[in-house]
């Protein structure tokens, strides 16, 4: 009979007593106590990092009975047990200040009730931690584990209403600062979110605070690699296209080997569909309206570069579109520079699921009817069936024709010169085509190439202030962005496309076939 699959199953006890699959992370528990003491890991939602929390707490809590067959069970002091406060803001929405008071509250008397503890600081949230530390040190004799999950939840709930935001996160901030003071009655704090706050606005004072997220030793702490899936998930893959699985799920980068989203590929080896399962569980409204407002260059996400000080931290006041993207796993690391001084990370869709489905979605915040892009998307594939450019070039010229012009009014996106080809760079990878954008050629960066089976389209986009021009053909043609291509596809076209910024529409759509 085989193993059930543990689809957001956040309890350790339950995967381990209930015949889950189960991947085994323990190794890791036993490095971050050898290792140090106080721990940040921020990583995507849905990665599996309350189960890892879960894992801590019942190490920690000596419960030999579910290690056995881990690795965890001949490396750990069995004979010792620690008192452990476990805080999650996981459940639910802070709605504001007086709600997240409530759940903090909350939290802490059910920690009290866990440990037979019975604070006196009932009406200051941050003493009555301080106290239950203290309290739980001296009671069993033991220093004491505090795990925190979903640190920045409760900020992040309330992102666009920046005011609450920050009250909010002064509050935080203000619980926080107690595992300072706490530093003798502490044996291990770890604390996990999807985002990292800088230290000064959230965790001002712990100076050894070891920053997990893209230490590479660490890098496979959540999430499954290829040899995990394939060893432990074996003969649910046997029926699967493996390659097709690792194209559509794998490729989170964390300066280590390449990792699945475990709630993704676990529903898919469930069902044995492809479907953008993380993608369902909540949409990046907020970033994409923040992409927009910065008239950001969406075919950028591609290859986005962003240095040390982008991917870091972020605060409230002051968020980088960059920062978002990469620490909600929207995009990750492709490679890594390090020169003078500098690092430079360069950022690309995970994975098939997240790049058609995020472009879906942007798709969906441009047009303002979800109907309408699908119906064009089974329209744009029989179009690529059919090789029919006339049609191609009526599509999009339809689609840009239906945009109410007082839409553009409002947003002032006549303005933002990438928004057309960010339009086509959309419809094509919402299909799930392989699109490369500024693809370097011997000639200097091609627009856009899409491939499509056996053929290849190489793109120019310009935009003109109303008269068609007809530079676009000519700079493709001119500066032979075609030869690179011409062995690796049966048919190769060359299409300039030039939008008026006054027409607000494509006013030259021409194409050569070169191949």
């Amino acid at each position: 009979m085989k193993k059930k699959l543990p689809v957001g199953i956040q309890s350790f006890e339950v995967i381990r007593t209930e015949g889950y699959y189960y991947v085994d992370k323990t190794p890791f528990v036993r490095k971050l106590v050898d290792e140090g003491k106080f721990y940040f890991l921020a990583r995507p939602r849905r990665f599996g990092k309350s189960l890892f929390l879960d894992t801590l707490k019942q190490a920690f809590l000596g419960r030999r009975e579910l290690f056995e067959g881990l690795y965890l069970e001949k490396h750990w002091d069995w004979s010792v047990q620690y008192p452990v406060i476990h805080i999650s803001f996981g459940a639910g929405v802070v709605e504001g200040i007086n709600d997240l008071i409530d759940s903090i509250f909350f939290i802490l008397e059910r920690n009290q009730e866990n440990l037979g503890i019975n604070c006196k600081s009932t009406r200051n949230y941050k003493n009555c931690l301080h106290e239950l530390i203290i309290r739980a040190a001296e009671k069993f004799s033991q220093k004491v584990v505090v795990l925190i999950d979903e640190y920045d939840k409760p900020i992040l709930d309330r992102i666009e209403d920046r005011e609450t935001a920050l009250a909010i996160r002064e509050k935080l901030k203000n619980l926080y600062s107690v595992l300072k003071d706490a530093d003798p009655y502490l044996k291990l704090v770890f604390i996990t979110g999807v985002s990292k706050f800088s230290k000064v606005s959230l965790f001002s004072g712990l100076n050894n605070l070891k920053d997990l997220t893209l230490h590479p030793e660490f890098a496979t702490i959540c999430g499954y690699t290829q040899e995990e899936l394939e060893t432990v998930f074996a003969e649910r893959l046997k029926d699967l296209d493996l390659e097709e699985i690792r194209r559509w799920y794998n490729g989170y980068n964390f300066l280590g080997p390449p990792v699945y989203n475990p709630f993704d590929i676990l529903l898919c080896l469930d069902s044995g569909l492809f479907r953008p399962y993380w993608f369902e569980t909540g949409t990046p409204t907020f970033l994409i309206k923040l992409l927009v407002e910065n008239r950001f260059f969406i075919p950028d996400l591609e290859h986005l570069q962003a240095g040390d000080e982008i991917l870091e931290s972020f605060d409230v006041d002051s968020i980088a579109p960059e920062t978002l993207l990469f620490q909600t796993g929207y995009l990750t690391i492709d490679f890594v520079e390090r020169a003078s001084g500098m690092t430079i990370y360069t950022l690309r869709y995970p994975n098939l699921e997240v790049k058609t489905a995020f472009t879906r979605h942007l798709l969906d915040y441009l047009v303002r009817n979800r109907r309408e892009r699908e119906k064009n998307l089974i329209r744009l594939y029989r179009i690529f069936q059919k090789n029919d450019l006339q049609a191609l070039r009526d599509l999009f010229h339809a689609f840009f024709a239906s945009i109410p012009h007082d839409w553009y009014r409002k947003s002032e996106i006549q303005n933002y010169e990438g928004y057309y080809a960010s339009i086509f760079y959309a419809y094509f990878s919402a299909l799930g085509l392989q699109v490369k954008v500024g693809d370097p050629t011997s000639h200097g960066r091609l627009d856009m190439a899409v491939e499509f089976e056996d053929r290849c389209y190489l793109f120019e986009f310009k935009v003109v202030e109303l008269e068609p021009e007809g530079r676009a053909l000519e700079t493709l043609r001119n500066r032979g962005y075609h030869e690179k291509y011409l062995d690796r596809f049966r048919e190769v076209y060359l299409i300039g496309v030039e939008f008026s910024r006054t027409e607000r529409n494509i006013v030259t759509f021409e194409w050569e076939r070169m191949k």
